[in-house]
């Protein structure tokens, strides 16, 4: 048996995955077959250990994705946060300037999982946690809108463009 032979293929969860929506996965082929240890739950944030640090909360549609080394899983006790509350929290900029102070690495700012769990979370009750949540959701949600209108009018202008220089 050739041990370069591929077993698996899956998905991967890649930085362009934080936030993005309809992104499609990386496809990484392995030549083992991976226990479920390495793949993403619901209900799960990754974090990112290096630089730009960033968290994502795992929903349905990102459960089952293998995890790059490159992240760390967080699970969230759940009688006391919302895991998408802690995602939320762990990307803000207090917690981005924390790190910071901690970070190691000269080239590539990294951090890790004992930095990570030292940072204290803002215990909030439950329903103001639900509407931090729901005002970030519309946020990321405006986020892509602009995105898309960005590339729209890029597509009109370069149309636009097209016809000025045909009519030249």
């Amino acid at each position: 048996m050739n041990k370069n032979e591929v077993k698996a293929t899956y998905d991967m969860f890649t930085l362009k995955n934080v936030d993005a929506l309809n992104e499609p996965f990386e496809q990484f082929q392995s030549n083992d077959v991976l226990s479920p240890q390495h793949f993403t739950e619901e209900g799960d944030i990754l974090f990112r250990l290096n630089y730009p640090y960033s968290a994502t909360y795992i929903d349905a549609s990102k459960k089952q994705l293998l995890i790059p080394s490159t992240f760390a899983v967080i699970k969230v006790q759940v009688d006391f946060f919302l895991p998408e509350y802690v995602a939320w929290y762990l990307n803000t900029t207090f917690v981005k300037k924390e790190l910071e102070k901690a970070q190691s690495g000269t080239k590539i700012p990294s951090t890790n999982k004992g930095t990570l769990s030292a940072i204290p979370i803002e215990k909030l009750d439950l329903e103001k946690q639900r509407n931090i949540v729901q005002l970030y959701k519309l946020h990321l949600q405006e986020k892509q809108l602009l995105t898309s209108l960005i590339e729209e009018k890029e597509k009109l202008f370069q149309a636009q463009t097209n016809k000025v220089l045909q009519g030249i």
